[in-house]
This record gives C-alpha cells, sequence and structure tokens, in this order.
C-alpha cells in the first residue's frame, strides 16, 4: 500500500505532538511501523489519507458498534448543531439522554454528563470515597480505567503496550492508596477484603477485561465481588466504557445479573463524539453537587451534539436482535480465524463476547492478566500488519480488544478469514 501522504503527516505531527499522536496507542509503537492517518469511514471500513481502504474491527475503540457513519446518526448530529454546538445552560437532549440509560440500566437510577471515560471513572471513585469516608481503592491488573492517577497502577490497555506499568507523575500517595489484585482470583479478592475491608471505599472493574485483549470473567466471580463489598461497606463499581450497551442492550451487568452501586459509560452514547456519564443508586448520586457536598463538573458535559449523536445510535441498538445478530457475527468472525490457525499449525486462541474479542498467539484458555501476557507478541506483530497489508485493521496491540460492528456482514468476515488464512499461512 502506498501510505505517502500518512508518512507525510507522521512527520510534521511528530514534530508538535508527543510521539506524534494524540493517543499513546495509535503511535504502533508495540507493532512497529507507523500510523495510517485517517480520511473517511463508512461502514465497516475506514478510508486512509492515501486512498487505502481497510476493514476495521477497532470502530473508534467501540463507539461504532452500529458501524461508520449512519445516516441516522449523522442526520441528528446536522440537525442539532444547526441550533448551536454549546451552550453552557441544561438542554433537552442532556435529559433525554438520563432518561434512556436509567431505562435501560435500571442499576442507574440517576446519572450525570461528563465528557470521556476517564472523567466518569474518576468522578466515580470520588463519589465512592465521599459517601463511605473511606480513602483505598482497589482495582485489577490488566484492567484500564483512563488516565487518572489512581489508575496508573500496573494497568492494562496503552500503558502495557508501552511497559509503563506505573507512570511518571502520580504521586506514591496516591498510587498508595490503590490496592491492585489478580483478575478471576477468588482467593484473592477475598483475603483482601479480610484484611482491609474496612478501608475500602470501592472496588473498580471490567466487567469484561477490553484493555488486556478480551478477558471474560469465570463463572460466578462478579457475584463473589458483589457479596464482598456488600458485606464490607464498600462500593462495587462498573466500569461499563466498553461493554455498556455492547456485550448486551444493559450492558455486562445484564449479560450476568449483578448489581453494581455505580456504573461508568462512554463510547457508544456518543455515537463517536466525545463523551461519559457515571450512575448508580440515588443515594449515592444525591450526593454530587449542587444537591450534595461531593463535587463534580463540566463545562461542556452534556453537550447537545454529542447527546444527539449518543440517542440516535442507541435507538439503533434498541432494535429487536441487534445484539443477538452482532453475538452470531462475533462467533463467526472467532472460529473463522482459529479454523484458519489451525489449518496453518499455529497456536491461535479467541476469546470473545457480543460484538468484543480478543486473539492469542498461544493456547487457550485466557482467563487472567498473566495468560493475556504469555501471547506471542512477536507473532501478534507479525500477525497485524499482514492483516494491514491485506486490509484489515485490528488494534495495534496486543493488549486491545477488537470490537465488531453491525456493518461487518459476510463478505467482511470472508475477506477477514481469507486474509488471515493467507499469514497464519506466511506464518506456519
Amino acid at each position: 500500500m502506498n501510505q505517502n501522504r500518512s508518512h507525510a503527516l507522521f512527520t510534521r505531527a511528530q514534530d508538535l505532538i508527543p510521539g506524534g499522536v494524540n493517543s499513546p496507542v495509535r503511535a504502533f509503537k508495540s507493532v512497529g511501523g507507523e500510523p495510517f492517518f485517517a480520511q473517511r469511514a463508512e461502514g465497516a471500513y475506514l478510508f486512509d489519507v492515501d486512498g487505502n481502504r481497510y476493514i476495521d474491527y477497532v470502530g473508534s475503540w467501540g463507539p461504532m458498534v452500529a458501524g461508520h457513519a449512519r445516516p441516522e446518526v449523522l442526520a441528528a448530529v446536522e440537525t442539532t448543531m444547526r441550533d448551536g454546538l454549546s451552550f453552557g445552560v441544561p438542554n433537552a437532549l442532556e435529559v433525554e439522554m438520563a432518561e434512556a440509560i436509567t431505562h435501560i440500566v435500571p442499576s442507574c437510577e440517576m446519572v450525570r454528563m461528563v465528557n470521556s471515560g476517564t472523567e466518569a471513572t474518576l468522578s466515580a471513585i470520588r463519589v465512592a470515597r465521599g459517601v463511605t469516608g473511606r480513602t483505598r481503592i482497589v482495582k485489577f491488573e490488566g484492567c484500564y480505567h483512563g488516565h487518572g492517577d489512581s489508575f496508573l497502577v500496573k494497568a492494562g490497555s496503552g500503558v502495557m503496550t508501552l511497559g509503563l506499568p506505573n507512570s511518571p507523575g502520580v504521586p506514591d500517595a496516591l498510587a498508595d492508596l490503590t490496592t491492585t489484585i489478580p483478575y478471576n482470583d477468588f482467593e484473592a479478592a477475598s483475603a483482601l477484603f479480610e484484611a482491609t475491608g474496612d478501608e475500602i471505599a470501592g472496588l473498580i472493574i471490567e466487567p469484561i477485561v477490553g484493555n488486556a485483549n478480551c478477558i471474560l470473567p469465570r463463572d460466578g466471580y462478579l457475584q463473589h465481588l458483589r457479596e464482598l463489598c456488600t458485606r464490607h461497606g464498600a462500593l462495587l463499581i462498573f466500569d461499563e466504557v466498553m461493554t455498556g450497551f455492547r456485550v448486551a442492550l444493559g450492558g455486562a451487568q445484564a449479560r450476568y445479573g449483578i448489581t453494581p452501586d455505580l456504573s461508568t459509560f462512554g463510547k457508544i452514547i456518543g455515537g463517536g463524539m466525545p463523551v461519559g456519564a457515571y450512575g448508580g443508586k440515588r443515594e449515592y448520586m444525591a450526593q454530587v453537587a449542587p444537591s450534595g457536598p461531593i463535587y463534580q463538573a463540566g463545562t461542556l458535559s452534556g453537550n447537545p451534539v454529542a447527546m444527539a449523536a449518543g440517542l440516535a445510535t442507541l435507538a439503533l441498538i434498541r432494535e429487536p436482535g441487534f445484539h443477538d445478530e452482532l453475538e452470531r457475527r462475533t462467533h463467526q468472525l472467532c472460529d473463522g480465524l482459529e479454523a484458519a490457525a489451525r489449518e496453518a499449525n499455529v497456536a491461535f486462541h479467541t476469546t470473545r463476547a457480543p460484538g468484543m474479542f480478543g486473539l492469542y498467539f498461544r493456547e487457550g484458555p485466557v482467563e487472567t492478566f498473566e495468560d493475556a501476557k504469555a501471547s506471542d507478541a512477536a507473532k501478534f506483530k507479525r500477525f497485524f500488519h499482514g492483516m494491514l497489508e491485506r486490509g484489515v485493521y485490528l488494534a495495534p496491540s496486543a493488549f486491545e480488544a477488537g470490537f465488531m460492528s453491525s456493518a461487518h456482514g459476510d463478505a467482511e468476515i470472508a475477506h477477514t478469514v481469507k486474509a488471515a488464512r493467507s499469514v497464519f499461512s506466511d506464518m506456519g
């Protein structure tokens, strides 16, 4: 593929933007080479500035669950933006979004709009600390909850991609208030709460880990965490920035039948625009300013254009059978990739949930962060570039989930599997 214009843009960007990118994983550092620069997107495809076309399994890192540039979403944005881009006062669409979220996700009796997933998670732990009067937060190895100081301790996602499990600039005193335990380890969670349960304000978890590729919870694990939090008076926080409205209409909490105290959302409720939200039980959310003393604010929160895009997207995914079809297509892709790897005698394993999947160059199963780290990173790099050369764009990191959309049809999946068969053959 000719990528001359992308190369020129990346050269210019590196003089002006740290690493040439505005989010680290975009730099392709873990896979090598240079990123391409997008020109436009449509359906299941990205088109770069050099005219190359790629089947896109990143979907702007999740929000494009109904495909890129859906006419319904674009029309909602166009209609709304004609009345102005930002008001600085309340607007009707943020009320409609709050009504939609609280209807779809019953555990959210009240909700507050913010501008990113990071803002949502930071705000949720502030609420947990504020309502409990405690300071300690529990998170899990390999889980990424944005770039807040409290979360950059043994985090996944781009932090692992760059080999930076802890970040300079995070004060030791703050990092010391975050306890990290292994995901899917029943005994570790029980032991921690037994020892320090009365210090824990909240436990935050990606119910399906999407930032160590894609790791599903063991049977009963999320319920175990629910019981521990209830017993010890800590708040259970589900980070559903990736899983919310994707793995089921009501998110992972609906899929697994768990009721968290607080939940965080992003991506899909903005339809691709910058947005986030956090919500939960009324008794907790009512303590957020101005109705309570826990302060949180945002000049652009509830932005009308973002709300319009999100409401249009939620309308699309509420169509009957949407998530059943999304799950079928995810299985179709993963089954095809595994079959192609077996033909070439390449050790390869997939994990999958509706609309999400993980690719691992190792034999299965993959149930822990240690399992994920045991995947052959060198083989993933070869696979990533081989697929990219054949017009398939996967996440440029061995520690990021892939995303399926309703725009990926049989033709796109067949092309992807055919490309993988060719790449596996070269690797075998």
